[in-house]
């Protein structure tokens, strides 16, 4: 209950009739429609600029799941902006950017202090350059690193694909250790897999080859959430604690810093994903390849593997299940899901067939001495020179 002192000493809130507005959509875009939805902002942002009361907008992604959008606007008070909302001219406009969603949420906010103070008044009556049209940040195959220095662990928006964002991490160990880290990484019991209301983990997986370790995880909403929650979780933190003595790059888990660069120098971006529906996925096996690599062929490497990859997972009568494709630099892991064995879908395994691209791949790829990419044998030896051994893959039980 209030007290008389409480009540009288209370500062008033703002005044819908006089304090400027903050309009918040949450959007998710659906797969696919990223051009699409850039577009119809674009056209709603021409539009809106004109409208009477209108401050200024913006068009933000999230760092923790590419298909994940926010656009803010601001404006000088309720008023203007609900006379627009409610108007035939806006429904007419914002038409063509609901189609490229799956779920809109609208939030609306009177501004009630700001830093500095008096930004308001520099605001009102200052018509805002006119901004570039938006562009999606590129992942496209290019696997470059973030600038020299940077220590985020999400250098830019996750490829997200059906509502799951994935990502990887890969380091090496010491020569030796190998079957010690094994051991580590294999035996741990998984963290809960509930983040939070719209974040949990689904699947993670890991895998060897000679001292590079490669951990892939697939998670439902946002990745930054899920990544900063599996780091505070006591089974995680014990094995990442066991492992640090075989790191050939030396960390401090206890030092934010360190943590932070190393899990960034770690960062293997997700590239591409393919996969069919949910039908049949149960029974997959999954497999992980780590290709050698010419350098400087990285992103070609990949554009190859891509189009042989979106062929196979369309051709029900092929073997391949789903691939996701990491890459950084030079360093490209195909992790493969196969309904059958390895060497019963050999082609599909290793995500060219014979023909042109193993013309072109035998330019781009580094293979053992002796090993022609052209003959269908050459293909299976190659498979089994860049195969990545199982440690561990763990789903979420209802994943």
């Amino acid at each position: 209950m209030s007290t008389v002192y409480e009540t009288q000493t209370q500062t008033p809130g703002p005044d819908a009739a006089t304090s400027r507005l903050r309009v918040v959509l949450l959007l998710d875009v659906l797969d696919g429609h990223e051009q699409k939805f850039l577009a119809a902002y674009d056209q709603i942002r021409l539009q809106v600029a004109d409208v009477a009361g209108h401050i200024s907008d913006q068009l933000c992604q999230s760092l923790g799941n590419a298909s994940q959008w926010l656009i803010t606007s601001e404006w000088e008070s309720a008023e203007p902006f609900l006379n627009w909302v409610e108007s035939e001219e806006h429904r007419a406009v914002v038409e063509p950017l609901h189609v490229c969603v799956s779920e809109t949420r609208s939030l609306r906010f009177l501004i009630a202090r700001e830093t500095p103070e008096g930004g308001a008044t520099a605001l009102r009556g200052t018509v805002p350059a006119p901004a570039a049209p938006a562009t999606v940040p590129t992942r496209s195959m290019t696997g470059d690193r973030p600038p020299a220095g940077g220590t985020d662990p999400i250098p830019v928006p996750p490829l997200s694909r059906g509502g799951v964002v994935r990502h990887a991490l890969t380091f090496t160990v010491k020569p030796g250790s190998e079957q010690a880290v094994a051991g580590f990484l294999a035996d741990y019991r998984s963290p809960q897999a509930r983040v939070d209301d719209t974040t949990r983990l689904r699947r993670t997986s890991l895998f060897m080859r000679g001292n590079r370790v490669v951990r892939a995880v697939e998670v439902e909403g946002d990745l930054g959430n899920a990544l900063r929650h599996v780091a505070v979780q006591p089974e995680i933190r014990a094995v990442e604690q066991a492992i640090n003595p075989y790191l050939e790059e030396a960390r401090d888990l206890d030092d934010p810093s360190s943590a932070r660069a190393f899990f960034a120098r770690a960062a293997l971006p997700a590239v591409q994903h393919v996969g069919k529906s949910a039908d049949g996925v149960d029974g997959a096996v999954r497999h992980a390849y780590l290709y050698p690599v010419r350098p400087g062929c990285g992103a070609e490497v990949a554009r190859l593997l891509a189009e042989h990859d979106e062929a196979a997972v369309a051709d029900p009568g092929r073997a391949l299940i789903g691939t996701t494709m990491f890459l950084r630099d030079d360093t490209l892991v195909r992790l493969v899901d196969l309904n059958c064995a390895q060497h019963e879908a050999v082609e599909s395994a290793a995500g060219f067939g014979l023909g042109a691209a193993a013309e072109e791949l035998s330019r781009q790829l580094d293979p053992e001495a002796g090993t022609d990419l052209r003959s269908l044998p050459g293909i299976e030896r190659f498979l089994e020179g860049c195969r990545m051994d199982p440690v561990t893959d763990r789903r979420a039980q209802d994943a």
